[in-house]
């Protein structure tokens, strides 16, 4: 009997093999970290072929420390960084150039000059998305008009393009395998979230031959079986979704309106619209969540760039702090900010403002300010980042979100978390599995395979802790409008 399901979480900042048996309940762990590149300002890259290596360690290394063999695993599943763009030789299996990461801002000139042209609507109605720098599109194009010899090797149909998922998947199957489910096929400014196909009048307009995509399927679905590690030869993999989608799933927000948020690298938060992809009028993003057989579930989503990343960048540029968890110590040690506000758009500001030309902005430092002061300004500035995207995303909705599912590592933060729930006043509920990217896509992928029910899975999640609002609604006030004066201050910096 099979017993166990193996996830694949490949991060931002880290590739994660994550086992779980088959009450959910995760049995054992591995992360290993990769490289971050910044060439250039505002430019993020990663080396692909490490990502692939660190995976193999991670997988290898779990599987050696539970003694589970692969006789017992059901299935793979994988969860990714989204939009990170990797294009490789179909021959040899070698990237071109780095992978670009979601966060790189190199594109935003030539999204301007797409939207100078006139086709924001146009793009907006097919994919749900505006056109930025964020999604894969432009960062394909960027690859193939600098990086020499690609385009005409492109153009033969030598190359392949994947997002972080589709470049496992291909590695894990030896190159028999080349796919993206239909989550992270809507995060790529090239797939019609309607018709479920990629659009040719997009790939035209932005020179992209169809040759260079994967095929597209269903998160939940036996899709091939892996043939590059000895452990897991035979395992199907079964399970693929983008990481906040997956990230939704595993809160079980499987009903129309409930949402979640998950403060990871960035903060993501994303409701649940049904069969419904309700198109924004305020500057979030319609996409896909997930589909299971023919059945696609839709949600709206806003995407902060700069969550947790702000307190590694506190505590690796700035050393701050030798440890992430120090932050909420070092930011209790004062009452509030003193005044500060820090806008984190280090690389651009996300949902709703979409300004790839802000940079980040420190206000209010006075003489007696203090490293408490400037680490407890960054917990709130995530903060107001998301509550941003909460009442932009009451006004796209009609409704108000009343209960807000949170997750990753920054949620573990009792003084940020507190400080959401009084500025947005809404109840934040923390899960007990703070990892809800891997275990939702364990979750799809053991649909597929036929270790469990959706009404099993509803059962398996559980609250550890409820925040609810206190404080003073007049002084949140007050700090919202101090923050909403800082933004406006912050936009549109670079030329």
């Amino acid at each position: 009997m099979k017993k166990y399901i193996l996830s694949i979480d490949q991060s931002t900042t880290a590739t994660k093999a994550l086992l779980y048996n088959n009450d959910g309940i995760l049995v054992s762990q591995k992360n290993v970290d990769h490289k971050q590149y910044f060439p250039n300002p505002g430019w993020v890259e990663h080396d692909a072929e490490e990502i692939y290596r660190n995976t193999k360690q991670a997988v290898r290394k779990v599987i050696e420390k539970s003694g589970v063999s692969g006789s017992e695993i059901g299935a793979l599943a994988i969860t990714n960084q989204r939009e990170t763009t990797v294009v490789w030789d179909r021959k040899t299996g070698k990237p071109v150039f780095k992978a670009i990461v979601w966060q790189d801002r190199r594109t935003a000139e030539s999204c301007l000059k797409l939207k100078e042209a006139g086709y924001e609507k146009l793009i907006t109605e097919k994919t749900g998305l505006l056109i930025d720098a964020y999604f894969s599109a432009t960062k394909i194009k960027w690859i193939l008009d600098n990086v020499a010899g690609v385009k005409e090797r492109a153009d033969k149909g030598e190359l392949a393009f994947g997002t972080t998922d589709t470049w496992v998947i291909w590695n894990l199957t030896r190159g028999q395998s080349h796919i993206t489910d239909v989550s992270n096929a809507s995060r790529t400014m090239l797939f019609n979230i309607h018709t479920l196909k990629w659009d040719e009048e997009l790939l035209q307009i932005l020179g992209i031959p169809a040759s260079l995509l994967p095929t597209v399927v269903p998160s939940s679905h036996i899709n091939g079986e892996v043939t590059d590690i000895e452990q897991l030869l035979g395992v199907p993999i079964a399970g693929i979704a983008g990481d906040q989608q997956a990230a939704l799933f595993g809160q079980m927000c499987i009903s129309e309106g409930m949402a979640k948020c998950t403060y990871g690298t960035g903060c993501f938060l994303v409701m649940n619209t049904g069969s419904k992809a309700i198109i924004s009028k305020n500057k979030l993003l319609t996409t896909i969540g997930w589909q299971i057989g023919d059945q696609v579930t839709y949600a709206l989503e806003g995407s902060v760039f700069m969550g947790g990343a702000i307190i590694q960048w506190l505590r690796d540029e700035l050393e701050f702090f030798k440890d992430s968890a120090e932050s909420e110590a070092l930011a209790g040690q004062v009452e509030d900010s003193g005044g500060v506000v820090f806008v984190p758009s280090l690389t651009g500001l996300g949902a709703p403002h979409w300004d790839p030309y802000a940079r980040g902005s420190v206000f209010g430092i006075t003489r007696g300010t203090t490293k408490a002061h400037l680490t407890r300004a960054s917990l709130e500035s995530i903060c107001f980042q998301v509550n941003d995207v909460i009442e932009t995303m009451k006004m796209d909705s009609g409704e108000a979100i009343s209960e807000l599912r949170v997750d990753g590592g920054a949620a573990a933060n009792n003084l940020m978390v507190q400080f959401q729930s009084d500025i947005s006043e809404v109840d934040l509920v923390r899960s007990t599995n703070m990892e809800t990217t891997a275990l939702g896509v364990a979750y799809l992928a053991g649909l597929a395979v036929g270790m469990w029910k959706i009404e099993e899975l509803q059962e398996k999640w559980q609250v550890e802790q409820v925040f609810k609002p206190k404080g003073d609604k007049e002084d949140h006030k007050k700090l919202k409008a101090r923050w909403y004066k800082a933004v406006e201050r912050t936009k549109n910096w670079m030329d």
